[in-house]
């Protein structure tokens, strides 16, 4: 059976988390391949709102695996949280919850030195959740992290202050301390409780999986505008957010890879420092904003607005091999008379280009829109595809036109039955 992929086209943020919910109940296995708890994948269903950051968004559904592939940077602390609150809400995770023992330690000195690190920067900020991510990464790549296999060995005490003095170092040359203590024995109580989980090789059970039949969901975080190569670096995450990274963080070779979900907002946002052709620093962004409540779910800091990007979509596309695009949010534009939607840039020197610069260019660049009519529904009493306004029918075919794929999925409301098929 296949391995399917869902991943996020803008600058993360488009609504994953619901997707995949909607996705979940016809697949066995959900299983997420990179990133940590910078991610927030917000899930909303019976009136009450569900956040997760590590945990795979299949875990509302009992039949289905839930796999935390070895790509992800894993908190400990952040992880018994999570769980904590889905036995809080009656959600029994025990039995189809796995952890890969290959997954990357997230180390309360991971989470200063991200601190550290970002002060250093002064004014040219990267925008860092500061939850240690891009620290953890760094040891990843640097081959001195910890992995979560090393938590059952008999001298993983000795190899955390290994690497903690590392870090202590670093944040010396800066001229700063760790300042850790006050959290290591929430660290170290967390790691007690990682120890009972199902910690396995998951490349090996979800290899096992798709040779007897099963199907799998493979779910990432951020979004294909902040992947470490291809996006707005240095502006970007730690980690690989196009489908190739589902390959790597999961252990599975791309012959099983089938369906591309890719996920976009039917405007733009984006958290933190780097470049944004359509961003919005008007009346009309923070209308916006207010409209689909954009704030991080992981930080809270309010989200940058702007109109849809189709070259950055364009790029994204090409990047990830997208079979079809799930249109999120459609109901935040409800109030607008147009719909803007750029579909090429002016560089500096007056040309018009469709292709997404490197990220000097970027900073540059002003965006040629197309406008539209926009459709003055309330969108969150539809029900039914057929009725959606024909504005909105027509703004839906102009991105399918100029994207050259297929939009099957309109959300217009963030609870899970506000999803429509339309195809």
């Amino acid at each position: 059976m296949p391995v399917d992929v869902l991943v996020g086209l803008q600058w993360g943020d488009e609504g994953k988390g619901k997707i995949v919910d909607v996705l979940a109940p016809t697949y066995d296995v959900v299983a997420r391949f990179q990133g940590g708890p910078n991610a927030g994948h917000t899930l909303t269903f019976d009136g009450i709102k569900h956040v997760l950051h590590q945990v795979p968004s299949g875990i509302f559904h009992p039949h289905i695996i839930n796999v935390v592939g070895n790509g992800v940077v894993l908190d400990p602390f952040v992880f018994r949280q999570e769980l904590q609150k889905l036995t809080d809400r009656g959600i029994d995770w025990a039995k189809n919850l796995y952890v890969s023992r290959k997954a990357q330690l997230i180390l309360p000195s991971h989470r200063a030195l991200d601190r550290i690190n970002e002060e250093a920067r002064g004014g040219s900020k990267i925008g860092s959740t500061l939850k240690g991510i891009g620290p953890t990464y760094q040891d990843k790549i640097g081959r001195t992290g910890l992995r979560v296999g090393d938590i059952l060995l008999p001298d993983f005490q000795e190899r955390y202050q290994e690497a903690v003095a590392r870090h202590a170092q670093l944040a010396q040359f800066h001229g700063k301390e760790l300042e850790i203590g006050e959290f290591e024995a929430d660290f170290f109580s967390a790691i007690e409780f990682l120890r009972t989980l199902q910690l396995t090789d998951t490349e090996y059970l979800l290899n096992d999986l798709l040779k007897q039949g099963k199907n799998v969901l493979a779910e990432g975080a951020q979004g294909s505008m902040l992947d470490i190569d291809f996006g707005t670096y240095p502006y970007v995450t730690s980690s690989s957010t196009i489908v190739a990274g589902a390959c790597t963080g999961l252990g599975i070779a791309p012959k099983h890879i089938e369906k591309v979900y890719g996920i976009s907002k039917a405007y733009c946002t984006r958290v933190g420092s780097g470049p944004f052709p359509t961003e919005l620093l008007d009346g009309v962004g923070e209308q916006i904003r207010q409209a689909g409540r954009e704030f991080g779910s992981t930080t809270g800091r309010p989200r940058r607005c702007g109109w849809i990007d189709l070259p950055a979509l364009r790029y994204s596309i090409m990047l990830n091999g997208v079979t079809e695009i799930h249109l999120m949010k459609a109901d935040v534009l409800d109030e607008f008379d147009e719909i803007q939607i750029c579909t090429h840039y002016r560089t500096a020197d007056g040309k018009e280009t469709d292709h997404l610069p490197d990220h000097g260019d970027l900073e540059n660049l002003t965006p040629i829109y197309t406008s539209l009519p926009g459709w003055r529904t309330n969108l969150q009493a539809v029900t039914d595809p057929q009725a959606l306004p024909a504005e909105l029918k027509s703004y839906v075919q102009f991105l399918e036109k100029h994207l050259e794929v297929p939009v099957s999925i309109v959300s217009v409301g963030p609870d899970r039955v506000s999803t429509l098929h339309l195809s």
